[in-house]
C-alpha cells in the first residue's frame, strides 16, 4: 500500500524527488538517515576546533553520538520487516537518546578522560546493540513463524482449490445428469412411428401413425373437411397419449353364437408382401431396379442407373428400410425438409417440386427443435430479408442470408453461372419460403409433386438428398398418388428381391 495518495509534505517531497513510497516507514526511515547524516557531520566539525572540556566538545560528542545511531535506524527503518523489528529499533534509537542526555548531565565533571562513564557508554551500547537486533535477528527469529504462517496459507489455499473442484465436479455431474435426461425424454419423444396426414378419396383429410416397419398402429376415426382440423387431431393425440390410461373394457356378451360369424378373423401373420424387387440391366449396361406388383404393374422403379449390381441391391434395402416410416412431404411448389445430417446434426433445406434445393442452412444443430425455430425465424424474416450475392473462389454466384450478429442462417445450395441468375434464386427463396410447409424427416420422406404436364408423381428422397426411388408412372390426381405410395410402403418392406 501507497504511504500516501497526498502530494503534499514530507511524502509528496519524497515522491517528487526519489520515488513512489510503498509504506510511510519507508519515508520515515529515509528522513531518521538523512538527519543522522546531518548531525554527524555537524558533530566531527565542532570535535575539531573544540577543546577537551569544553562545551564544544561536549556538543560536538553528542551530536556525533545521535548521527551514529541515526545512522544506523534509518535503513533498518526503511525496509519491510515485521511491526516486531520497527518497534524494537524505535526502542534502540530511544536507549541511545536517553544515553546521550545522560552524557550532557555528567559532562564533563563526572566523565573520566581515560575511560568515560561507563553507564552512559553502556546504554549507549545497548541502544546500538537493539537497533541492530531489530534489523538482523528479528527477521532471523521469526523467519520459521513466517514460513509456518506461508505454509497455513499455501494450506487454506489448497484446500479452496480442492472446494472449487469438488464444486466443478458436482456442476459436471449436475450437467451430465440433465443431459442424460434430456437424451431420456429425446428417446421418449423419438418415436418409431410417424404421423402420416392425407386426404381420402372422398376429398376428406385423415391421419394415421405408421410404424416404421409399414404396420398402422393407428389413424383416426373420421375424416376432416379442413387440413388444420385434422392436423389438430394429431396433435392432440401427440399431447395426451403419452400419459393416458389403460382401461380394459369388458365386451358386451354374445348370445347366440352364430353372430360370430359375422365378425372379422384377424389373420395369425402379418399380411405378405404383394410385389417383388427386380434388378435388370438395361440397354444402355446399367443395373437398374424395379417393384413389381404380383398383377403386373410396376409400383417403383430405381431413379437412376448403377454401374454394379451390388450398388443396385443396396440401393432396393435403403428402400426396403426406409419406405415403410417414410412420411408425406407435399409441394406448394416448395416445401421445407428438416432432417439430421451424417454427424448427427439437424439441418434443412427448402426443396422446390422440380427436385431442385433452393436453399439450406448456414450451419447444423444439436436438437430438432432448435433447426425448426431457424426455419421459423426465415420464414418470418425472408419477406424483408437483403441478400448477399457474391463471387465464390470457383467463380461462380452465390447468395446468402445473414442474421443481425451476422451468422449465416441460409445460403444457396448450388453456384450460378450469372449474377442475374443468383438473384433470380433469392426472388423465388422470398416467394416461396413464407408459406412452405416443413416436414420433419427421418431417413427418408416421400415427395408428391405436379409435374410440368399436371400429372402427380412422388419420389423417395434420402436425408442426405439422393432420390432413391420414384413412381414409374404420372397420376391423375394427388389422391392416387398418395395411393401409389400406400401401395409401395405395403408391399416395399417384405418384397423378394430377384434378379434377371
Amino acid at each position: 500500500m501507497s504511504a500516501t495518495d497526498s502530494g503534499d509534505g514530507v511524502t509528496g517531497f519524497y515522491e517528487r524527488q526519489i520515488g513512489r513510497a510503498q509504506t510511510a516507514d519507508e519515508v520515515y526511515g529515509y528522513l531518521v538517515f538523512v538527519a543522522g547524516l546531518v548531525l554527524g557531520i555537524v558533530g566531527i566539525l565542532l570535535f575539531l576546533p573544540s577543546e577537551s572540556a569544553g562545551s564544544l566538545r561536549e556538543y560536538s560528542v553528542a551530536l556525533g553520538a545521535a548521527g551514529f545511531a541515526l545512522l544506523i535506524a534509518g535503513p533498518v527503518i526503511r525496509l519491510p520487516l515485521r511491526r516486531a523489528a520497527t518497534i524494537a529499533v524505535y526502542l534502540g534509537v530511544l536507549l541511545c537518546a536517553a544515553a546521550i542526555a545522560w552524557f550532557l548531565v555528567v559532562f564533563p565533571s563526572q566523565w573520566q578522560v581515560a575511560t568515560g562513564h561507563q553507564g552512559v557508554i553502556s546504554l549507549y551500547v545497548v541502544g546500538i546493540a537493539i537497533v541492530g537486533a531489530g534489523g538482523v535477528l528479528v527477521p532471523l527469529l521469526t523467519s520459521t513463524r513466517t514460513t509456518e504462517e506461508a505454509a497455513a496459507a499455501r494450506e487454506r489455499s489448497e484446500e479452496s482449490q480442492r472446494r472449487v473442484e469438488e464444486v466443478e465436479s458436482e456442476l459436471e455431474a449436475a450437467e451430465r445428469a440433465r443431459d442424460e435426461l434430456e437424451r431420456e425424454v429425446e428417446s421418449i419423444r423419438t418415436s418409431q412411428a410417424q404421423f402420416e396426414l392425407f386426404e381420402d378419396k372422398a376429398g376428406e383429410f385423415r391421419w394415421r401413425l405408421r410404424h416404421r416397419n409399414g404396420n398402422v398402429i393407428a389413424d383416426s376415426g373420421e375424416g376432416y373437411t379442413a387440413k388444420h382440423n385434422a392436423q389438430k387431431g394429431m396433435q392432440s393425440v401427440r399431447r395426451n397419449a403419452l400419459g393416458a390410461a389403460s382401461i380394459h373394457a369388458d365386451d358386451p356378451a354374445v348370445e347366440d353364437e352364430s353372430d360370430l360369424d359375422d365378425l372379422p378373423m384377424l389373420p395369425d401373420e402379418a399380411e405378405q408382401s404383394q410385389a417383388t424387387f427386380e434388378v435388370f440391366e438395361d440397354e444402355a449396361g446399367e443395373y437398374r431396379w424395379r417393384l413389381v406388383h404380383d398383377n403386373g404393374n410396376i409400383l417403383a422403379d430405381s431413379g437412376e442407373g448403377y454401374t454394379r449390381r451390388r450398388d443396385a441391391e443396396r440401393a432396393i434395402d435403403g428402400v426396403r428400410n426406409n419406405a415403410g416410416p417414410a412420411e408425406y412431404l407435399t409441394f406448394d411448389p416448395t416445401s421445407f425438409e428438416i432432417y439430421r445430417d451424417v454427424a448427427g446434426e439437424w439441418r434443412w433445406r427448402l426443396v422446390h417440386k422440380n427436385g431442385n434445393i433452393l436453399a439450406d442452412g448456414g450451419e447444423g444443430y444439436s436438437r430438432r427443435r432448435d433447426a425448426r425455430r431457424a426455419v421459423d425465424r426465415l420464414q418470418d424474416r425472408v419477406g424483408d430479408a437483403d441478400f448477399d450475392v457474391y463471387e465464390d473462389d470457383a467463380g461462380e454466384y452465390r447468395w446468402r442470408l445473414r442474421a443481425e450478429n451476422g451468422n449465416v442462417v441460409a445460403d444457396s445450395s448450388e453456384g450460378y453461372t450469372r449474377r442475374g441468375e443468383a438473384e433470380d434464386a433469392t426472388e423465388r427463396v422470398s416467394e416461396y419460403a413464407p408459406d412452405a410447409d416443413a416436414l420433419d424427416v427421418g431417413f427418408a420422406a416421400f415427395e408428391v409433386y405436379e409435374d410440368a404436364g399436371g400429372e402427380w408423381r412422388w419420389r423417395l428422397r434420402h436425408r442426405n438428398g439422393n432420390i432413391i426411388g420414384d413412381g414409374g408412372e404420372g397420376y391423375s390426381s394427388r389422391t392416387k398418388a398418395h395411393d401409389a405410395i400406400e401401395s409401395v410402403k405395403r408391399d416395399a418392406p417384405g418384397a423378394a428381391v430377384e434378379t434377371e
